[in-house]
């Protein structure tokens, strides 16, 4: 996460956020949150940007770049906030992904008076911030598909960091999604800390490793 300069401080901004990573069987929910000022054109300044599931790998990783070098210039900061699958399956999904989205969104910025956060979905900030939910908001607002994209972008990383403690599960193919290759590798090895329990078949749940 970069720091704004001062100059950015002194004026309203606003904060896009999505979410990654909500459906697999392993791995955290993540959820990213970007923020820039008032009147910054999103679109303009990052040509190509869509909902992360739209784009291909190379062009999310472009645009993350894209992001980063903006950070380190400071005039946008993003975060990427977790919920691990422990969290998820003592909790649920939705509460995982509530606490990530607060976590983010403070993190970004204490000072509710000057920010409005634009969340995809069913999202919620705290109820503190001035907020709108819009649906299909990761495809309608660049602001919201930057996060979707630091979101995505951060999560594949981090699995695939991961992916080496688990070398059986193939985590970095397939990102913990329940593929064909993924249910085979649990029926044969077990489930390891990376898994969701509570998103897989009871028959699975009694071989962990």
């Amino acid at each position: 996460m970069a720091s704004f300069s001062s100059a950015i401080l002194n004026y309203m901004h606003v904060i896009g956020v999505d979410e990654a990573g909500r459906g697999p069987l392993a791995g955290p929910v993540a959820v990213g949150a970007v923020a820039v000022a008032e009147g910054f054109d999103v679109a303009k300044e990052f040509s190509g940007v869509a909902d992360s599931k739209k784009l291909t790998e190379q062009k999310r990783e472009k645009l993350f770049a894209m992001l980063e070098a903006r950070a380190s210039c400071g005039d946008a900061r993003f975060i990427v906030e977790y919920g691990e699958a422990r969290e998820i399956d003592a909790h649920g999904i939705a509460v995982a992904v509530r606490s990530a989205v607060s976590r983010a969104v403070n993190a970004l910025t204490p000072d509710t008076a000057r920010v409005e956060v634009l969340l995809d979905g069913a999202l919620k900030a705290p109820p503190e911030y001035r907020q709108q939910t819009i649906i299909g908001g990761d495809s309608s607002i660049p602001l919201i598909s930057l996060a979707s994209i630091a979101a995505k972008v951060s999560r594949d990383r981090l699995i695939t960091t991961l992916a080496s403690q688990y070398p059986a599960y193939g985590f970095e193919k397939h990102k913990g999604y329940g593929t064909k290759a993924h249910y085979e590798a649990i029926a044969k090895h077990g489930l390891c800390v990376m898994h969701r329990r509570s998103f897989i078949h009871l028959d699975f749940r009694s071989r962990e490793r």
